[in-house]
């Protein structure tokens, strides 16, 4: 595996990682689409509530997910450069220490539950679903994170067929599962818009003992020894430092969207209901960026660690402007289908359908812009400058996005915060293009440079 993405063909190699991958989290957004339609049954309080809940819990799985990027690039850039042992040591400490930053997450979360949904701004008849959903989706936040660290983990090690394959089971039962607990069926009672999110904690409870079972096996690509779980808590440190700007970046991504929540509920629940089927809609093509993106942090990773850095900046550059490419043409397709689209999440509701429709024909001919930033930002963490991916992300989603948003709104209502979206668009894939010319996220080596080097961890590295 290592020689297939250090040596060869660049665009086999961007191929053959960023297939699986861009197929699981399709796959994943097909499964959010899933609870999306079950909930839309319900009305438009029901798909408020869960526009409402869903940014904070998505903002609060991000901390997972952007702390696991730490152990896909160290394991990407240790395996690049032959160390088979640190990265199983390096594995071993990350699933620790995420493990334990989501049992505090899960605990804070469920009890602060009400407090962060009346910070929305939700109307009275939509708090009580909103809030039912977030809570049940809290008891089982350790399954989700738990599955993150195994993709993370194993796609820095190269290995990304099996992750899809676990995705692809979790869709089927869950398929089958949402009308069951949504609608009930038989002896299981009618749980409404709670009933997706327990739905979610059983298909992903499955999904998570069986990552973690192959993954402690040894068979993929890690080999993680019983003395590797031995707490080093200055190397778990050093990894949360790590991860902690792609945890604020992935943060900062999903709190920017809880804003938007914010500022869009002062237009009605119609308003939000249509905020919330278009976000879903527009990461179903956001999700195959974002798979790219991962697929070039592996690559990237694994040709610094091998000393390769001009291949890595080859990987960057070819794969961020397929993305780009492929996204504008996903983007026209939008533009065509907008109403349709819409009316396939919503029944009975013309006036979601019109703004909905509008929302999507304002935004989707920059989606190519919006790829541009996402794939360099995941060469910059395959480099291991996870702070730059976060500073750009920080200046697209707060500062461009946010902002002009919160000032649009003044004349357009709702229709300037539609247009903040291609306007951080475009900014923020311009501002990622200038920074990867510039090159200065190419001086970084973690296997080099970074304080995780073998000589200072001899002590703690278990030996046979």
């Amino acid at each position: 595996m290592r020689n297939k993405l250090t040596e060869g063909s660049i665009l086999k190699a961007i191929f053959m990682l960023s297939w699986p991958v861009v197929a699981a989290n399709m796959l994943q957004t097909v499964y959010n689409l899933t609870d999306a339609f079950w909930v839309g049954r319900l009305g438009e309080a029901a798909v408020a509530a869960v526009s409402f809940a869903f940014p904070i819990l998505f903002l609060l799985i991000s901390i997972g997910a952007g702390l696991s990027i730490a152990g896909t690039v160290l394991v990407a850039q240790y395996k690049g450069a032959g160390d088979d042992e640190m990265a199983g040591y390096i594995s071993a400490q990350t699933l620790m220490m995420i493990t334990g930053v989501c049992l505090f997450i899960s605990a804070a979360g469920y009890i602060f539950t009400p407090f962060l949904i009346s910070l929305t701004g939700a109307e009275a008849e939509v708090v009580p679903g909103a809030v039912s959903y977030l809570r049940v989706s809290f008891v089982g936040l350790i399954f989700l994170f738990a599955f993150f660290v195994f993709q993370s983990l194993l796609r820095g090690a190269g290995e990304v067929k099996l992750p899809m394959y676990i995705v692809l089971v979790t869709v089927i039962l869950n398929f089958a599962a949402d009308p069951i607990f949504i609608m009930g069926w038989g002896p299981v009672p009618a749980w409404g818009v709670a009933g997706a999110a327990v739905s979610t904690i059983l298909t992903q409870a499955l999904a998570a003992i069986a990552a973690l079972a192959m993954l402690l096996s040894g068979k993929y690509g890690i080999k993680m020894k019983a003395g590797y779980f031995r707490p080093e808590q200055a190397l778990m440190k050093k990894i949360f430092l790590l991860g902690l700007p792609s945890s604020l970046e992935h943060s900062v991504r999903a709190f920017s969207f809880t804003l938007m929540v914010f500022l869009v509920g002062a237009f009605g629940t119609a308003a939000v209901a249509s905020y919330g089927i278009v976000t879903r809609l527009i990461s179903f093509i956001i999700m195959a960026a974002v798979g790219v993106a991962m697929a070039t942090t592996t690559l990237v990773g694994h040709n610094i660690g091998a000393g390769n850095n001009r291949r890595a900046k080859k990987i960057a550059l070819t794969a961020s402007l397929f993305t780009f490419a492929v996204m504008t043409i996903a983007g026209v397709v939008f533009w065509f289908y907008s109403a349709p689209l819409t009316a396939f999440f919503i029944s009975g509701s013309p006036g979601v359908v019109k703004e909905g429709s509008d929302f999507i024909r304002i935004v989707s001919l920059t989606f190519g812009f919006a790829g541009l930033q996402i794939v360099l930002g995941g060469a910059f963490r395959g480099s291991g400058d996870t702070f730059a991916a976060m500073l750009l992300t920080m200046l697209t989603f707060i500062v461009l996005r946010f902002f002009s948003a919160y000032g649009l709104s003044f004349f357009w209502a709702q229709k300037g915060i539609w247009w903040s979206f291609p306007i951080s668009n475009i900014a923020g894939g311009l501002a990622a293009a200038a920074f990867f010319v510039w090159g200065g996220w190419m001086k970084k080596n973690l296997t080099d440079d970074f304080i995780l080097k073998r000589e200072e961890l001899e002590e703690a590295l278990p030996q046979e």
